[in-house]
């Protein structure tokens, strides 16, 4: 059973609040009544948990969750009523009720409700506030994180920013590179001039030549008067070409005389432009490894990559995962109108111990959905929609012997294996995220030979 609390019932109908009241004092809560709507606002502070009904004298329920919505500690309101149509729903939970329960409610059902309530409500004192600095990191535009791979970006940023050299940043998908040519701009002497972004995989080969160096009118068809392209927009400022790699080949022999020559022309134009613009380029895909199929042009690579910046996955820096969450939790806010404002242990023990095969950008995307559900300012594991087991194998392709598919157990071990790894052998926290107990931990890590590795 779960703890006991002060839970206040109000409800305008005499035997349901008696009914309530023995019902729930049974279970060890203590319990007070309200009739009408004004009773229930003045009791309300006393209260850990309300079960509000919305027909009542004096006011509706909606007026007394709006009353107390702003108050230091209100309580958790589960509503329950006879009204059983989706507006009045709607509204409740948009009001910050955390339940909606339609009468006549089945005794185990409130049960069930009550404790989970209360859970939640009880996690909050265990969680950890995180919004409060992260609002202004998200707003200065800052890469975040406390990992020392994250704080040789940092250095590097601080040194390339000072010179007008290419720079290519490396990285999986969704690691924030762009981000990274952002901040370069930002910390140079030019971060007032243009920062133009240029993603290459959105456009077509054959629109890529006109956007890239603009054209004239008549050039082709529907070119019907002249048009400056990104280098030109860019002027002296920073010109981002994202996803590098997609780039046709013809086009990468322009793209090399322009870097070598600084100078390019329109499209259907003989007249010679000046470039004045820095380059900086990124990629998800190894070019190296390109440049000897034949698919980029080695001559391009090196003239790109006067300095490279290369931006490792998530999951081989979970120590920076509690400051993402932090400055992620501040945008989301903002963005969604929400004031999630805690994240509880065992929620954090879960992200960490995660593989995030989509990096930050998933997990931008896995705490929107969070905020979207959350009926409070508290952020739990439940909330959380991770990827299936078969996500933290991403980037490994390994199979058994003879190309057979990986057995349970080895999906298992595996699994188990990376957890330990992203907790740093904190078992508590492997527990939380593989939920399941200390003992059953132990067991299989005996079973499977698992072995902390000390550094060398």
């Amino acid at each position: 059973m779960t703890a006991v609390a002060r839970i206040l019932i109000v409800d305008d109908d005499r035997s349901i609040r008696r009914t309530l009241e023995k019902f729930l004092g049974a279970e060890g809560h203590t319990v007070t009544t309200a009739q009408d709507a004004p009773g229930a606002i003045a009791a309300a502070d006393g209260a850990e948990l309300m079960l509000l009904d919305l027909g009542l004298p004096g006011g509706s329920g909606f007026d007394v969750l709006e009353a107390i919505a702003d108050r230091p500690r209100p309580p958790t309101v589960c509503v329950v009523t006879a009204r059983d149509d989706m507006q009045s729903t709607v509204k409740a939970i948009q009001l910050g009720a955390y339940e909606y329960l339609v009468k006549p409610v089945d005794i185990d059902r409130l049960k069930e409700v009550v404790t989970r309530a209360l859970e939640s409500r009880a996690s909050r004192d265990n969680a950890t506030e995180v919004v409060a600095e992260g609002a202004a990191a998200h707003q200065r535009g800052d890469i975040l994180g406390k990992s020392a791979a994250i704080r040789d970006v940092w250095k590097q940023i601080g040194s390339v920013s000072t010179t007008r050299a290419p720079v290519l940043i490396t990285g999986e998908s969704g690691t924030g590179k762009e981000l990274v040519a952002r901040a370069i701009h930002v910390a140079s002497a030019e971060r007032e001039r243009p920062f133009v972004a240029v993603n290459c995989t959105a456009l077509a080969p054959g629109v890529l030549e006109s956007e890239l160096f603009g054209h004239v009118k008549g050039a082709f068809t529907g070119a019907v008067a002249d048009r400056p392209g990104r280098f030109e927009l860019a002027a002296n400022g920073t010109l981002f070409l994202d996803e590098i790699a997609e780039i046709p080949l013809d086009i990468q022999a322009k793209l090399l005389r322009v870097c070598q020559e600084r100078t390019y022309e329109r499209v259907g134009d003989a007249k010679q432009m000046r470039l004045e613009a820095r380059v900086i380029a990124a990629t998800h895909r190894d070019l190296q490894a390109m440049v000897a199929k034949g698919t980029f042009r080695e001559d391009l690579y090196y003239r790109l990559r006067v300095v490279e910046i290369h931006l490792p996955p998530l999951r081989d820096r979970p120590t920076d995962i509690p400051v993402l969450v932090e400055g992620l939790l501040a945008k989301i806010n903002t963005d969604l109108g929400k004031d999630v404002r805690f994240v509880t242990p065992t929620a954090l023990a879960r992200l960490q111990g995660y593989a995030w095969p989509g990096n930050v950008r998933e997990l931008e995307n896995t705490l929107t959905r969070a905020l979207v559900l959350a009926k409070s300012d508290v952020l739990d594991e439940t909330l959380l929609s991770l990827g299936a087991v078969g996500a933290a194998d991403h980037g490994s392709h390994e199979t058994d012997a003879e190309g057979s598919l990986p057995t349970l157990r080895e999906i298992e071990r595996r699994h188990i294996t990376r957890v330990l790894a992203h907790t740093e052998w904190n078992k508590r926290r492997a527990c939380a995220v593989l939920d399941i107990s200390r003992p059953t931990l132990d067991r299989k890590i005996e079973e499977y030979g698992l072995r902390k590795e000390e550094p060398s």
